[in-house]
């Protein structure tokens, strides 16, 4: 049975007329679909007959909500919601007063390794696919009741390395018989999949583009990302300038502040050398403190010092506000701590 969130209005078009039916009830299924109806029967304009058909080749499914956690500092919420298959992942919900921005995942677990993240301590299970991407948006969106205009791909995974159904999900999302999110409203983070990164950029998309450095030299960027045995910081800045070059977007460089690992002073000034005179901007992190690794945050005075270092090299910079620091909203922490419960209390899977 196909999940009908996979499918793009013109694919849709194409099963109608190899169906023998009319093209033109794509458009008012997915508009139904998009507005939060997933029961053929709630289609009011769709014919009896057709409604038969969709049943019978057709799902919508969206994943279930299992636990909703709301942040008492900030009002973030985080969703654990859980597929069929039995696996669970995280999406979590930032209020804004620019709009509400969702943060979603790509894939069950995550193959990077990164040494600061949860979501990677028991590697990749499998990709989503593109309905289950979207399905996070429209099942927030849904619980809500209010509209979500901004994403981020910065959950549990690395969306370039499920590159087809990102892609796919990044059409669908800003189609304007979708959910119509622009994508200059969306951003994708990425560890530094250097010929991916030629890829997207060749799309020429509008999105906004996070590379995952947090360090100056590949030496450092080993001791913490893996990814950096197999693809150098020199790389990455020449895919980097490739995608500017070729979507006249800026990118940003996230840099997850770790305490006298990549916090010092000589650390911001060998960053801000490498980065001058890009189109570029730099998101430092407070690094998530987990249990499994002895990784500390870094001090304000810190952060800080290395944000005005960073801006005297001409370099525009933002600290990350920390959000539902509450309700473990880093990605990977909820999901781990959920399983882990569930096999010490001896619970069949929700």
């Amino acid at each position: 049975m196909n999940n009908l969130l996979d499918y793009t209005l013109e694919e849709l078009k194409t099963w109608m007329k190899e169906n023998n039916e009319s093209a033109f009830r794509s458009t008012q299924i997915l508009s139904w679909v998009y507005k939060g109806i997933n029961e053929f029967d709630n289609m009011k304009n769709i014919p009896k007959p057709l409604i038969s058909k969709l049943k019978e080749n057709f799902t919508i499914s969206l994943p279930t909500i299992i636990e909703v956690y709301k942040s008492d500092i900030d009002g973030t919420e985080k969703f654990l919601l859980g597929f069929e298959d039995g696996n669970l992942i995280e999406s979590v919900l930032m209020r804004y007063k620019h709009g509400n921005s969702i943060c979603i995942s790509t894939q069950i677990g995550c193959a990077m390794g990164c040494k600061f993240c949860a979501s990677t301590i028991e590697g990749r299970v499998r990709n989503l696919t593109t309905a289950e991407i979207l399905a996070q948006v429209l099942v927030v969106q849904n619980y809500i009741n209010e509209r979500i205009s901004n994403i981020v791909l910065m959950g549990s995974g690395e969306p370039l390395d499920n590159y087809d159904n990102v892609i796919k999900f990044l059409e669908l999302v800003s189609a304007d018989y979708g959910l119509n999110i622009g994508q200059r409203h969306i951003t994708l983070s990425t560890c530094g999949l250097v010929p991916k990164i030629y890829e997207l950029a060749d799309k020429k998309l509008s999105i906004t583009l996070a590379i995952s450095l947090h360090a100056f030299s590949d030496e450092k960027r080993k001791e913490i990302m893996p990814i950096a045995n197999k693809y150098s910081i020199e790389e990455i800045m020449k895919s980097c300038k490739y995608y500017i070059s070729k979507t006249n977007r800026r990118i940003t460089f996230e840099y997850a502040l770790v305490k006298d690992v990549n916090d010092g002073r000589e650390d911001a000034k060998a960053l801000g050398k490498l980065l001058k005179g890009m189109l570029c901007h730099v998101n430092l992190i407070p690094v998530n403190e987990i249990k499994e690794n002895t990784f500390k945050r870094s001090s304000k005075k810190t952060i800080d010092d290395f944000s005005e270092i960073l801006k005297s090299h001409g370099i525009e910079v933002t600290i990350r506000r920390e959000m539902g620091s509450d309700i473990n909203a880093a990605c990977g922490q909820l999901r781990r701590s959920y399983i882990k419960t569930q096999k010490i209390e001896g619970r069949m899977k929700w």
